[in-house]
């Protein structure tokens, strides 16, 4: 695998895992408890921390393309373990 193609993909699990990471342990001032200031939307959050957010989704990219890659490295699941539908064999026929 060439190097532009690994730093494409980390990039694709990284955002994939901001997605993930970023409504975790978020909480508006209706759940805390905290008063507003006026003008502010009724969904900010109150204890967004950005570094941890970051640290976080840096982590579990890391796990997923690590798992990505041993498996495009070692060949666990392939194609031929996900074809439920012999899909491979009809396009042969055709």
């Amino acid at each position: 695998m060439q190097l532009t193609s690994v730093i494409a993909i980390y990039v694709l699990f990284w955002v994939t895992a901001a997605f993930i990471i970023l409504p975790i342990g978020i909480r508006n001032h209706h759940e805390s408890g905290v008063k507003m200031v006026k003008g502010q939307s009724d969904g900010a959050p109150v204890n967004f921390r950005p570094l941890r957010v970051l640290l976080l989704t840096t982590l579990l990219a890391t796990a997923m393309f690590g798992l990505f890659y041993l498996n495009y490295v070692y060949g666990w699941i392939s194609m031929d373990t996900i074809d439920f539908f012999n899909s491979r064999e009809r396009m042969q026929d055709v």
